[in-house]
């Protein structure tokens, strides 16, 4: 009889009580990723509240001063306005603008930004900015191109001159074009962030 009921306890054992044993220790290890879980999730809500109080403590000129500067896209319209708003000033006008308006969105399947081709031409790297060319001319003195150079290095939005190639245009005898104003070809990069 004692045999009898040692074997239907060990039966009751493997049969019950180890499955339930096993479900239990299974519910603890889940609680405790849970627990985990929870407990980043709270760290990265003090992070995110902390960023949000520094980012809220700045002042708003500030902001829209470091949007311009390094913009969150490529806006070639308004860099373009821009630039054109500091050359009226000398009586230079742009001309000969080149650029592809593509899309610069990143790929939801790949996670690239896919490159713009041709004159204005987005360089995509695993950088969290990117770089876009634009290529323009523009006609006028040597001295106001100086100070239109000067204002556009100085400008707020970043802009790094690439190369300026210059020409005069004498030999047509155009009364339009004064013998000391000179044709730039200029090639800017400017960049933008990444989200």
């Amino acid at each position: 009889m004692p045999i009898i009921l040692i074997g239907i306890s060990v039966t009751l054992f493997f049969m019950f009580s180890n499955p339930m044993y096993n479900s239990v220790a299974l519910q603890r290890a889940q609680i405790a990723s849970y627990n985990k879980a929870l407990g980043n999730s709270k760290a990265l809500e003090n992070e995110r509240d902390k960023l949000t109080f520094k980012y809220n403590s700045i002042n708003p000129d500030n902001l829209v001063k470091l949007h311009k500067l390094l913009p969150d896209n490529i806006d070639n319209i308004r860099l373009i306005l821009e630039i054109e708003q500091i050359a009226s000033p000398y009586g230079i006008v742009l001309k000969d603008i080149k650029y592809n308006a593509t899309n610069t969105k990143k790929d939801a399947v790949s996670g690239v930004t896919p490159a713009i081709q041709g004159g204005g031409a987005v360089q995509t790297s695993n950088k969290n900015y990117g770089v876009w060319d634009l290529e323009f001319s523009a006609v006028g003195t040597y001295n106001n191109f100086l100070s239109f150079t000067r204002n556009l290095e100085s400008n707020l939005r970043i802009v790094d001159i690439s190369s300026i190639s210059f020409s005069s245009d004498l030999s047509t005898g155009s009364s339009s074009v004064s013998p000391t104003s000179y044709t730039y070809n200029f090639k800017i990069k400017t960049y933008w962030l990444k989200n």
